[in-house]
């Protein structure tokens, strides 16, 4: 880096080509931040499993208050919105409070909220609730206690409204999370940018002259003599010694 006048000039091609000699250092930077991500995500990190429960929103015509709706098996789009009526009943505090009560298990209804997610299956009148615990026996009970919840909170607060249930739940011993293939790239790219950022630092702020090559790209002067270097045994060998840029011109 050279400075002229007040501002600074950065020759990219002698960073990249000095990036290059130091390309082992990135690498093993890499590699170790990847194996340090693997080792977070397998021993530091909670795995996490999901159960699922589907449910058929059965509903020909019902009653919201003083208003009677009409639905017809081929509406696809009103029984699709009539889908967020019901997660939205289901993310209600009284009824996760119910589940909470009828599951047994030891959460709140927030920390339930957090976990529970519902989606239309595949754009269908199918509501799809899929819960997510650290325990999979957790997960598909809290699923399978929505399916039985659920529909009686909803022909209480709807008239002529009513579910099915398509698939109960079952414990999946699969985790969904941590992914350790995403820990170890994600540890992997981190390595490289911070080894390539602080020997990108460490050359730009490195003012020493280590050999004549540098100067003849640098400068594109001619070198008028060489400090042998009296301390190695090999003759043929010079040193640079240490010096500012500019006193090089």
């Amino acid at each position: 880096m050279e400075k002229q006048g007040s501002n600074y000039t950065i020759d990219l091609l002698y960073l990249l080509k000095s990036l290059y000699k130091r390309i082992w250092i990135i690498i093993l930077t890499a590699v170790i931040a990847a194996g340090l991500g693997f080792s977070f995500a397998k021993f530091l990190v909670n795995p996490t499993y999901s159960s699922y429960v589907k449910l058929y929103v059965n509903n020909n015509s019902f009653k919201l208050g003083s208003t009677s709706f009409s639905i017809s098996p081929s509406d696809l789009t009103a029984a699709q919105s009539l889908l967020k009526t019901y997660s939205d009943i289901l993310d209600s505090r009284s009824t996760l409070e119910r589940i909470k009560e009828k599951a047994n298990v030891d959460y709140s209804w927030k920390e339930l909220s957090d976990m529970i997610v519902s989606t239309s299956s595949n754009n269908t009148e199918i509501m799809k609730v899929t819960v997510t615990t650290y325990d999979p026996y957790v997960s598909s009970k809290i699923a399978n206690t929505i399916a039985t919840v659920l529909p009686v909170r909803i022909s209480e607060i709807i008239d002529g409204a009513s579910m099915e249930v398509v698939d109960s739940a079952v414990p999946n011993l699969l985790k969904v999370a941590p992914s350790l293939t995403r820990y170890t790239a994600v540890g992997f790219l981190i390595g490289v940018f911070l080894s390539v950022i602080l020997l990108s630092i460490y050359i730009l702020l490195d003012d020493k002259i280590y050999d004549e090559e540098y100067i003849l790209e640098k400068y594109d002067y001619p070198i008028l003599g060489k400090v042998p270097n009296l301390l190695s045994s090999n003759n043929k060998s010079y040193s640079y010694y240490s010096q500012k840029t500019k006193s090089a011109k």
